[in-house]
């Protein structure tokens, strides 16, 4: 028999990940600036384009959030 459906912790879950994630970019950025002279172009614009990516699942984590609440 399958588990049921447990949600109720979800939009902590999903706070978490925009924590993890928030710190991921602050850590980019931080690598970014250290190594601003030692980095190739190709990597600088490889890690800014993660963290536009890294932005963007921050918005959806957040729209997920309200939706749970929403539905409780």
């Amino acid at each position: 028999m399958a588990k049921p459906d447990d949600r109720s912790d979800n939009a902590e879950k999903l706070q978490n990940m925009i924590s993890n994630t928030e710190e991921n970019i602050r850590e980019s950025e931080a690598y970014l600036s250290a190594n601003a002279g030692e980095i190739s172009e190709e990597e600088r614009a490889n890690l800014e384009a993660k963290n536009q990516r890294r932005e963007e699942s921050i918005e959806g984590y957040r729209s997920e959030i309200k939706d749970e609440s929403s539905q409780a």
